[in-house]
């Protein structure tokens, strides 16, 4: 997980970095400031770079709320993945016009099929796990002791509510219309007319939800109806069937 962003970057030992090396992560962390994201000045950066002080975690709690960053100190693998990507967009924003002109890599085979590139995951390796609950923490997607069916949550809540178009719907408005309360007959008195208003409000959202699920049931009966509504008739034999 971290060797491609590494060497993006540029990172002086992409393979063996070992982000649970304490004197190794705190080199790394003044590294990725210094050189790429530079939130802070020059001078600022004193306390991040004194890596010997009994200090230095204060600080670096305090840099990763400066920057941001969703998560604590205590979840490092998912910082440093996150350090990682914000200073790959801000080495990409630094040089636009240098990487929009890099040249696609060419397909060595243009009739080879595409490799599925989970056939070689290892779900034991700590980097896709680190991944993952990442990934499960950004999106508020609650844990499961097999990262596998984590990764399939992630990809079906990604699917069906952050494509595009998903986005597009949810940003719709509904405007409805208005209704007077006092034209709908409750059926029962509660002795206190706020409740009798709650009530006939909660009956008409209550009857609103039924409506969409009628809607949906039907919807899924015309679906099933085209699937196996189309019979074969052969009048020879006076029934219907092949």
């Amino acid at each position: 997980m971290f060797k491609r962003k590494l060497t993006a970057l540029d990172y002086h030992n992409p393979s063996g970095f070992d982000c649970k090396d304490e004197t190794e992560f705190r080199n790394f962390i003044v590294w990725l400031e210094d050189q790429k994201i530079r939130h802070y000045k020059i001078e600022d950066r004193g306390n991040l770079r004194n890596i010997p002080s009994s200090e230095w975690p204060k600080a670096f709690e305090k840099y990763l709320q400066d920057v941001n960053c969703p998560f604590s100190v205590q979840e490092r693998p998912e910082c440093v993945d996150w350090l990682l990507g914000l200073g790959v967009r801000l080495e990409y924003g630094d040089n636009v016009e240098k990487y929009r002109n890099c040249p696609p890599l060419a397909a060595t085979n243009n009739t080879q099929k595409p490799i599925d590139p989970l056939i070689n995951l290892d779900i034991n390796n700590p980097d896709f796990k680190a991944g993952v609950t990442a990934l499960s923490n950004l999106l508020q997607i609650q844990r499961h002791d097999d990262y596998l069916v984590m990764l399939k949550a992630i990809r079906i809540l990604i699917q069906e509510r952050l494509t595009p178009e998903c986005i597009a719907k949810a940003n719709q408005s509904k405007e409805g219309l208005p209704v007077a309360l006092d034209k709908h007959i409750l059926g029962f008195d509660t002795g206190d007319a706020s409740l009798n208003e709650a009530a006939q409000i909660l009956r008409l959202l209550h009857i609103e939800e039924l409506r969409e699920l009628q809607t949906r049931i039907n919807e899924a009966i015309v679906a099933v109806q085209a699937i196996i509504a189309d019979p074969k008739t052969d009048h020879r034999l006076g029934k219907v069937g092949r």
